[in-house]
């Protein structure tokens, strides 16, 4: 007989996770949720190819491609070399739209520096065989390097237009560092790019591609069905947040945050400044959201437009719904299973199924509606 897991208020947490098939009742129905890659190595991104097959990136410094759910793992070679330190190594990957003409991957990845690592973005041609990137050229770097490991963002984001958003993090340097808040440097903010690496965005004062400043470690981004930008982002204790990111507006970090520091002292001047703007969504206690995406209501039209999204410290997987509003923005719905057990990333495959990467369990994994 199947497993029957409820939704909960509050993340559940397995003691012994189980890599087994199961079902989850959901507000959306009752949901089937299947192994589709086993043996991941911290996996950070999932990416979807023409014809059923899918990219995983593993923060070590690995990209693997599956032919198919359940298929074994081709290695893929000619990535950059990447500083697999703390929270760094490499991170995010971008299907582009025109891959089947272009047939370019992007990767967002910790670059090392001798003066310390800097958030990077690259891209390569798969070849046909899918064993590995040629041409791999970096197209984008934050200036500066930082020692430490900490607060490298980092998402890729496809606009409509074919331009790309980079989400960068702070790089941990913690409430009294105002990197976050100077439009001259890359830390703490979204940058946008056209397909080139040249700056899509220039805004009077701040680095070329600045879209956005004042985030803290954004690691979670993707367009509503509007084609507008969100993302979600770690805060401090209580802090976290989920924005919509505008052109030139600042997001406060770290003058304004709903959070405290970790020793449970203020941070900056309270939650509100003139000038700064409110998250859509803030959670409290902290969740850790990592991973994102509006969802189209493709398998499950009860949940169109709603934003699901991961939790890395708290096990579950999450839904927002931004019809219904509450205390700290949206109702939220968490599902928790043995499967969500730190969930990196959430992304809407082809055919509307949801799939997410679990750290804790080394896996990716698909939920439908188990009727469908």
């Amino acid at each position: 007989m199947p497993r029957v897991l409820c939704l909960t208020l509050y993340a559940a947490l397995a003691a012994t996770p189980v890599l087994a098939d199961g079902t989850l009742a959901t507000s959306g129905g009752v949901m089937s949720v299947t192994v589709v890659a086993r043996g991941l190595q911290e996996p950070w991104a999932i990416g979807f190819l023409p014809g059923g097959a899918f990219l995983v990136t593993e923060r070590d410094g690995a990209l693997k491609l599956f032919s198919a759910p359940g298929s074994d793992a081709i290695l893929v070679d000619g990535l950059p070399e990447v500083e697999a330190d703390g929270q760094g190594g490499l991170l995010d990957l971008l299907v582009p739209a025109d891959f089947a003409t272009s047939r370019e991957i992007w990767l967002s990845y910790s670059d090392p520096r001798p003066s310390g690592a800097v958030t990077a973005l690259g891209k390569g041609v798969l070849s046909e065989d899918g064993t590995r990137l040629d041409g791999f050229t970096q197209v984008f770097a934050i200036p500066e390097g930082t020692s430490g490991g900490r607060h490298f963002g980092s998402r890729i984001v496809e606009a409509a237009d074919g331009t790309i958003f980079l989400t960068v993090g702070d790089r941990g340097t913690g409430p009294d560092g105002m990197q976050a808040q100077d439009p001259g440097r890359g830390e703490g903010k979204v940058i946008h790019l056209l397909r080139d690496g040249q700056p899509a965005t220039s805004l009077p004062g701040a680095l070329p591609g600045v879209f956005s400043l004042g985030h803290r470690n954004p690691q979670g981004a993707a367009l509503d069905l509007a084609g507008r930008l969100l993302v979600s982002e770690h805060g401090a204790q209580g802090g976290d947040e989920l924005n919509l990111v505008q052109q030139g507006r600042n997001y406060g970090w770290p003058v304004i945050t709903y959070g405290v520091n970790y020793d449970d002292q203020p941070i900056g001047e309270g939650n509100a400044k003139a000038g700064m703007e409110q998250p859509l969504h803030y959670w409290d206690p902290s969740i850790a959201p990592s991973g994102l995406v509006v969802y189209s209501g493709r398998l499950i039209p009860d949940w169109r437009g709603d934003i699901l999204f991961g939790s890395l410290n708290s096990d579950f997987l999450g839904r927002l719904d931004p019809d219904t509003p509450a205390a700290t923005g949206f109702a939220e719905e968490r599902l928790s299973s043995p499967e969500t057990i730190r969930v990196r990333d959430v992304v809407e495959a082809p055919d509307g199924s949801i799939w997410f990467l679990s750290v804790g369990n080394e896996a990716a994994y698909r939920l439908a509606p188990s009727a469908e």
